[in-house]
């Protein structure tokens, strides 16, 4: 493997691409600048300007338009140098051809894979039951006729579906005082629960008879602290946080259950409860749960229950893992016996004894054919499971049962897709739940319809003409708001199992669909951490609020908030999105969600949020415009999602959003930079791996900012990347310009008496102007510009003006000029307009490149080109990049990836060896469906 190889790319792609380099003068700074490291003295490696922890792998990225090298993986090597010191070593390799061979017929690459996958319902078999391995008494078992239904709940999204191209993973911790210290023990006891997805690891927290804990800290196998949370203030028992960005270093002992989690509390006296984090084959059937405390004073015991009904009998399910109920002269003792309790009050109703290990004292047992009795009481949460153990001083822990709880939210999108008959009218319903420890479900839910018949919650059905309804919501609904509110107080304890394993739907019938025009499944959606506000309504999301309406079969929802910080968070939630009849439990969605002003005379101040694949998208915008907080304040901004059938707009939604982030006068938001707008704290900006550090500062990925260096740049930050352009100038066809000093561009003046003429700071004068959001600046009224979008740079093929007084910008394609010449040529991709050819020149030899004048000839890693030369780069252990294109124009190197067209087709594939997906072609598909049906049979 050829380090300095890759590394001379890696920098040439940052350095030369299209994005990163369109500067003229070869001695400005394009990428950013090194700041001191802040892993200063740590043992780890340094590799494309960023620092990794020793044992850490990741995909080396080159930047745009090259992106993230999902075939190649680097790895931090662990070596000791001469005088023993603990060094780290790069090195990587191409893993393409470590994927293994798929089992399916018709393997699918998926965006940012190395490795084609089988599609969602193609599984293999075997790893389905490999992975169903030791939860006999935990699977559903489908009825025959469940796998032949023709009607959309066919393929419902169950908690047990298992996708290869979903990463989550469960753990589980007791935490309980600390026993071996001199000072006393807590009585309190906690139980955390955990899901790993990627490299973010989610956390749900509940804790009884301790006081509100300060922070939680995780440590590692040495017992250092790996993370610390500091917990916010409140009178919750319940503590919701995310550890983001994991070493992979941590990732492996959280994996191999080598991390424990410790909780302190800060008011009175100090108490430390702590756990170790594991795994357990309950986690993913749970759906009651008790935390087991004792009424001991600094006793140090706990413990907790995790339980589920049987999918078709009413056996209770249930598994203890218990902390300090063995005391230490139990040790000896091979078994230890226990008597574990179901008691409603005082009155026990089934008692089991059993033994177990000192050192194993988890336990696992069925309670069998509960009765109506107490099926209604465990709905309730009246039910009380004990554990006490049979020896000469007993010891017993208890707790009440109720529904799991999480910080996750359960809510639901209806869309027209999935409805039992699927249809595309364009509207939408948006629904989220609360349930509480005694079985009421809170609802809350709004519809983009006013011809609302029927809403009914729903289990799946077993055929389309006998739907099972659970409960009818109709009566709540009111039809001017479109909203219903309320409480269902007699869920039962089969139903609470049921919602919690995401098998209940509601159904929206109107007027044109008494069967169901809208439905959407109840799932939990996992805690993200954002600070969007979950317990309110979400902003719905329907095709028929697009500009013109879109007659599509999908829908959504979207919380949005603004912090103190004037930071839009936002969470983002599609379904129905062209469902295809085959085993496929959803389409993913290729789509770019936006948010901008109502107001369709302007294409001002919209702002993309992020591109994303799937159902889910969510994230943070920090660089918003004042005038863009001004409408989501005034109610009159929208959050669209577009899609490449739906460039326009797949599904939007109506934001209002209060804030208080406009606090600069007119004139004064007119002279500030954005940078200068909200007060940034620099120690943020230094976390955020995206920052950029330039000129002595740091800059927030996204950001734009005039140079020091020159006034007649633009620069912006682009993941690291700080990307400068100089102003491009538009032609000017008036008669009499001016240049004024403050200026890059020079500007035309009307003719006017000499008397009259006054300086150009006149045209200044006025406060009125346009405010343009690619460059986020004030323009002169009457001003021409070509219009800046990062991180493209300037358009050189519109011209932008500003019209007056009014504040309106109007933005036109450029006209090229006619020319004389018979074979007229584009002298560079980007360029707008064809040019007559210059006389062809003899190629110059390498000596005579290097003679020749700097801006003429590029050099691009090893090679040097001349002026309108174009070529595939080469990337070490990938080869030629086929679908990248670069170019050298007057010295300075630019490469583009080439853009595909859209595609209305609804089976896309990617051919070997092609940079583009293509539609296919019917026959082709009719040919495998007979192969599919015969894999399925064996």
């Amino acid at each position: 493997m050829d380090m300095s190889s890759l590394m001379c790319v890696m920098s040439c792609a940052l350095l030369h691409s299209g994005l990163a380099s369109r500067l003229k003068s070869p001695i400005l700074p394009i990428q950013s600048e090194r700041e001191p490291l802040t892993s200063k003295g740590m043992s780890g490696c340094s590799f494309g300007g960023r620092f990794y922890s020793l044992e850490d792998t990741w995909h080396p990225d080159l930047g745009e338009p090259f992106g993230v090298m999902h075939c190649v993986k680097c790895y931090c090597e662990t070596q000791r140098g001469r005088k023993g010191k603990v060094l780290g070593k790069v090195s990587c390799k191409n893993v393409k051809r470590d994927c293994p061979e798929p089992s399916c017929d018709a393997p699918v690459l998926l965006p940012g894979q190395c490795c084609k996958t089988c599609p969602k319902g193609d599984v293999d078999r075997k790893q389905v039951e490999a992975m169903f391995d030791g939860f006999e008494y935990f699977q559903e078992k489908e009825k025959e006729d469940d796998l032949h239904k023709t009607y959309n709940d066919r393929s419902y999204l169950s908690s047990e579906d298992i996708s290869p191209g979903e990463s989550r993973t469960d753990f589980v911790a007791v935490l309980t005082g600390v026993t071996d210290s001199w000072l006393p023990s807590s009585s309190g006891v906690a139980r955390a629960r955990f899901s790993l997805t990627r490299t973010s690891l989610t956390f749900s927290i509940t804790y009884q008879r301790i006081g509100r804990p300060s922070r939680v800290v995780f440590l590692d196998s040495d017992g250092n602290t790996a993370f610390e949370y500091k917990t916010p203030k409140g009178d919750s028992d319940m503590i919701c946080g995310v550890w983001k960005n994991l070493p992979q270093s941590h990732v492996r002992q959280l994996q191999a259950e080598q991390l424990r989690v410790t909780m302190t509390t800060a008011t009175g006296r100090r108490e430390v409860i702590e756990g170790k984090i594991i795994k357990h084959r309950a986690l993913f059937a749970e759906t009651f749960s008790s935390t087991l405390t004792s009424e001991e004073e600094h006793s140090g015991m706990g413990g907790i229950a995790m339980l589920t009904l049987s999918d078709t009998e009413n056996n209770l399910h249930f598994v203890l893992i218990l902390q300090g109920l063995i005391q230490h002269r139990e040790r000896d003792s091979p078994l230890v016996p226990i008597q574990v309790r179901l008691q409603y009050r005082q009155h026990v109703l089934r008692e089991i004894h059993a033994n177990v290990t000192a050192y194993d004292t988890d336990f696992a047992e069925v309670l069998t054919d509960l009765n109506s009795r107490e099926l209604f009481w465990l709905s309730r949460g009246q039910l009380v499971i004990t554990v006490e153990t049979e020896v000469q001083d007993p010891r017993h822990i208890s707790g009440f049962i109720t529904g799991r709880k999480s910080c996750d939210t359960i809510q639901s999108v209806m869309s027209s897709g999935d409805a039992l008959t699927p249809g595309k009218t364009g509207g939408v319903g948006s629904a989220f739940f609360h349930l509480h420890d005694n079985g009421t479900l809170d609802y809350q839910l709004v519809g983009a319809s006013s011809e609302v018949m029927g809403l009914t919650i729903e289990l799946k059905p077993r055929r389309r003409s006998k739907r099972s309804v659970l409960y009818d919501l109709t009566p709540e609904f009111d039809r001017p708001s479109g909203r219903a509110a309320g409480s269902w107080s007699r869920v039962e304890a089969r139903h609470i199992h049921m919602l919690l394993q995401n098998e209940l739907f509601i159904n929206v019938a109107t007027a044109h669909s008494q069967e169901g025009e809208l439905r959407g499944q109840i799932k939990g959606l996992l805690y993200s951490g954002l600070e969007a506000p979950r317990h309110e309504i979400p902003v719905p999301l329907a095709g028929q609020f697009v500009a013109p309406p879109v007659l599509t079969s999908a829908g959504g929802h979207a919380w949005v908030s603004v912090d103190e910080r004037c930071h839009l968070h936002y969470e983002i939630v599609v379904a129905g999105l062209s469902k295809a009849d085959d085993l496929t439990v959803n389409a993913h969605l290729h789509g770019l969600a936006e948010i901008g002003e109502l107001d369709e005379r302007s294409t001002n101040h919209k702002r993309l949020l992020t591109g994303f694949y799937g159902s889910q998208a969510q994230g943070v915008l920090k660089d918003i415009s004042v005038e863009l907080l001004r409408h989501l304040d005034r109610g009159t901004a929208f959050i669209q999602v577009s899609t490449k059938v739906n460039t326009r707009g797949e599904i939007r939604g109506r934001v209002h959003v209060p804030n208080n982030c406009e606090f600069r006068t007119k004139g004064e938001v007119e002279l500030a930079e954005f940078d200068d707008l909200f007060v940034r704290d620099p120690e943020e900006l230094k976390k955020d791996p995206h920052t950029c550090f330039f000129e002595t500062q740091h800059h927030a990925h996204g950001s734009l900012w005039t140079p020091n260096y020159n006034h007649c740049f633009t620069c912006s930050c682009q993941k690291r990347t700080v990307i400068c352009d100089p102003v491009i100038c538009p032609v000017l066809t008036c008669s009499r310009t001016i240049q004024p000093d403050d200026k890059c561009c020079p500007m035309c003046v009307e003719r006017k008496n000499p008397k009259e003429m006054k300086t150009p700071e006149r045209l200044d004068e006025h406060p009125e102007g346009c405010y343009f959001e690619g460059d986020q600046k004030m323009h002169a009224p009457g001003s021409t510009w070509h219009p800046f979008v990062p991180p493209f740079g300037y358009i050189k093929c519109a011209l932008c003006t500003c019209k007056g007084a009014t504040g309106e910008v109007h933005c036109e394609k450029v006209m090229c000029p006619g020319l004389t010449c018979s074979r007229p040529v584009r002298r560079s991709p980007s360029d707008c307009c064809k040019e007559c050819p210059e006389e062809d020149n003899p190629p110059l030899e390498h000596a005579d490149m290097m003679q020749a004048d700097g801006t003429s000839h590029c050099k691009f890693g090893k090679n040097f080109y001349q002026n309108s030369d174009n070529w595939h780069p080469r990337v070490p252990l990938m080869g030629e990049m086929k679908c990248i294109t670069c170019w050298c124009d007057h010295g300075v190197t630019k490469c583009q990836k080439k853009q595909c067209p859209v595609l209305t087709c609804s089976n896309i594939t990617r051919r070997e060896g092609m940079c583009c997906p293509e539609c296919q072609e019917e026959e082709e598909e009719l040919m495998k469906v007979p192969e599919k049906k015969n894999s399925w049979r064996h």
